[in-house]
């Protein structure tokens, strides 16, 4: 099968090339050559120095060797909203019917079943959709691709806030429904959603030798983290049944009757805390530090105040 993919693809390939490729001897390659004639595929061998194997020209197969996890993964992939963003949405569109037309019947069918009943939306909940919350986003991609520099004005959030940046953009990050360009020198990583101003030149840069786009952005969030809970700040926690949280050690008190059990945390402060805890409302109770939990029970208190005062639907 690999063998029959590779020459069709890539066209006239030696014996030698094949079992270099497919990593198994030579005679391995003509044992298996031999099976694709025995099975009517029209391979030809031609000897000397342009010599190798061939496929009979117009030869196609329709054999993809997709599995049906591998289909169904596929179809799964292929985000509709971040490729519109991207200016590929047709172009997606266009290469899965492609795809799908040439997926023998009982694949076509995972597919089908795949893309009916599984839509990935990846941006939160509060996000107008309607939006166009990265007008240079098609810019910067265009950058990435072509490996041109790019001259913006880039809004962070300590003073100055709005500097000039030189961007040498490698690749495009999607997170959490948030774009995220990781550029040089450095390299460095900034929110595209943040550029103000663009400019592309025609100056090209040189992408850095062996640079892994995924391997960054892996080791660039593992350091994220570490930079978050770095100055060792922490929260203890009591939390329900069922309830669990990042970076949480749960700790050696036995849990209570009721099944709550008690946990320390580490914050980034106690403000990104309070925001955070308040999220699960009565699922946590906050024990550690005093400043932590005095806060949360004064905006409790103010909540309860002001939906107490409130008539139910506004009326008097």
């Amino acid at each position: 099968m690999s063998i029959l993919l590779l020459l069709q693809t890539r066209g006239r390939m030696t014996a030698a090339q094949l079992a270099e490729e497919l990593e198994v001897s030579v005679r391995t390659v003509y044992r298996d050559v031999e099976a694709l004639g025995a099975a009517g595929v029209p391979l030809y061998g031609d000897a000397g120095h342009a010599g190798g194997y061939r496929l009979l020209d117009g030869y196609r197969t329709r054999l993809t060797g997709l599995t049906a996890d591998e289909a169904e993964a596929l179809f799964l992939a292929g985000v509709p909203g971040p490729a519109a963003q991207l200016g590929l949405g047709p172009v997606l569109a266009a290469a899965q019917l492609k795809v799908r037309a040439a997926l023998p019947p009982e694949l076509r069918t995972h597919a089908d079943r795949i893309s009916g009943r599984f839509h990935l939306d990846a941006p939160g909940w509060y996000t107008d959709a309607g939006a166009d919350e990265t007008p240079h986003l098609a810019a910067v991609a265009d950058a990435v691709w072509n490996n041109r520099i790019l001259h913006t004005v880039y809004r962070r959030w300590r003073e100055p806030t709005d500097v000039e940046r030189r961007l040498e953009p490698y690749g495009l990050v999607l997170k959490a429904g948030r774009w995220y360009v990781v550029a040089g020198p450095g390299p460095r990583t900034f929110r595209v959603d943040q550029i103000l101003e663009l400019t592309s030149s025609d100056e090209v840069f040189t992408r850095p030798d062996g640079f892994d786009l995924a391997a960054h952005w892996t080791a660039y969030q593992r350091g994220f983290r570490e930079r978050l809970y770095g100055d060792g700040a922490e929260a203890v926690v009591r939390l329900a049944p069922g309830v669990t949280l990042a970076r949480a050690v749960r700790l050696d008190a036995p849990a209570a009757a009721d099944g709550w059990t008690v946990a320390r945390v580490p914050i980034e402060s106690v403000e990104h805390a309070h925001a955070e805890f308040l999220r699960l409302g009565t699922e946590i109770e906050v024990l550690q530090p005093p400043e932590l939990r005095e806060r949360i029970a004064r905006t409790v208190s103010e909540l309860a105040t002001v939906y107490g005062n409130s008539p139910v639907g506004g009326g008097n």
